[in-house]
């Protein structure tokens, strides 16, 4: 019996979101941001990603995104606001908004980082997404502290680190499937110099 040599394709990387050269965020797949600094992570990605974003936060939250603070880095009116009541609503909403695939990103901010089984749902959803939707989806959960939601994709921090009156930033990759932890300084510009890694 004869049998066909197996045909070696060479894999391809997944379809990803490219903020820098090593700041790549797998598409249709769940991502963690912490840190002091982790909305304008957020905000730089979203702007990357076009638009509509979908930005879900609890509406007892004290200190809500100024759109005006916003415009330097994505037009404001990209951005849909959705205020959840409930703690569990904001992951209801995050599922629902992945699973329809109409938004490139769509933002979570959770008062603390989810357990596996809530994440695994938001990665089926945006797999989901993006075989139904216009768009695979990235889903962004901010969380405070530093982070710790298991099941993530990627998990990135960012810090403020201003100096010389200018607007700098640390970012670390603390967790990455298919790459090691790594860190940044970041400018208004992009990346400026690679770091130590900081994982605690």
């Amino acid at each position: 019996m004869l049998v066909a040599p197996l045909a070696r394709k060479p894999h391809a990387p997944p379809p990803a979101l490219t903020l820098w050269d090593e700041v790549t965020l797998p598409l249709a797949r769940v991502h963690e941001i912490c840190g002091r600094a982790r909305r304008t992570l957020a905000l730089r990605l979203a702007a990357q990603a076009g638009s509509p974003v979908i930005w879900i936060a609890p509406a007892w939250g004290r200190d809500p995104l100024n759109p005006p603070g916003m415009a330097p880095l994505i037009d404001p009116g990209e951005v849909i606001f959705a205020a959840a009541r409930r703690p569990e609503d904001l992951l209801w909403a995050a599922e629902e908004s992945l699973r329809a695939g109409v938004a490139p990103v769509v933002v979570a901010e959770l008062p603390e980082p989810p357990p596996l089984t809530p994440v695994r749902r938001l990665h089926l959803a945006a797999e989901a997404g993006a075989e139904i939707g216009r768009c695979r989806p990235l889903g962004l959960l901010l969380t405070p502290g530093s982070g710790g939601a298991p099941g993530v994709e990627t998990r990135f921090r960012m810090e403020p680190a201003h100096a010389g009156g200018q607007d700098h930033w640390r970012l670390d990759r603390l967790r990455a499937r298919m790459a090691p932890p790594c860190a940044w300084r970041v400018g208004p510009g992009g990346i400026e110099a690679r770091l130590e890694p900081d994982l605690t």
